[in-house]
């Protein structure tokens, strides 16, 4: 088996926030939300789209922790800080382009998506990804996100937000179809 990622396809969500439920539920949580589900415009579309940590190869929240708090597991999950080195500064918080990590102030602690990581180190899929009923959110090989990139042949390579080196942090490990309107493509629904 290769390396998975975990696959976002903007177009085909429809806000159930489904992705959310599963993640409160995901054994390690505490019954905390890690992710989000954004209305685009809610005055004139019912457009949503999952937002959650995009797992950078070079993760703005790490580099800024003094503590050395956050750690990169080894297929590529950038994890909640530790809690027995986090000082509570949020400097991570503050350094995301994305705005993705939380800081609880309870437990004086930041914690984010860590891509299920007690799952997806054995294959299994993310909570979020296992339960979009649209498969907005898919657990795919690389093998087959090479095949769906062959099929959105843009020659500016826009058809993932994480495939320009050039755009905010980079590299990431979360792969991300944009909607089809910014690819000049019509929806369908």
């Amino acid at each position: 088996m290769g390396k998975q990622v975990l696959y976002i396809e903007m177009d085909n969500c429809i806000g159930c926030r489904s992705c959310l439920a599963a993640c409160t539920q995901c054994g390690g949580h505490d019954s905390r939300n890690r992710n989000y589900v954004l209305d685009v415009d809610p005055f004139i579309s019912r457009q949503t789209i999952p937002l959650m940590c995009f797992h950078c190869v070079n993760p703005a929240c790490a580099r800024s922790c003094p503590a050395q708090a956050i750690q990169i597991a080894d297929n590529g999950a950038v994890l909640s800080a530790l809690v027995e080195k986090c000082i509570g500064c949020q400097n991570c918080t503050i350094a995301c382009p994305y705005g993705i990590p939380k800081f609880d102030e309870e437990q004086n602690l930041m914690y984010k998506c860590d891509l299920c990581y007690d799952r997806t180190k054995e294959g299994i899929p993310p909570m979020c990804a296992s339960v979009c009923p649209t498969n907005t959110l898919q657990w795919i090989e690389e093998a087959e996100l090479e095949e769906k990139r062959a099929q959105i042949p843009l020659a500016n390579g826009k058809w993932t937000a994480s495939h320009d080196p050039d755009v905010l942090e980079g590299e990431t490990n979360v792969k991300i179809s944009l909607p089809g309107i910014l690819q000049g493509k019509q929806k369908l629904f």
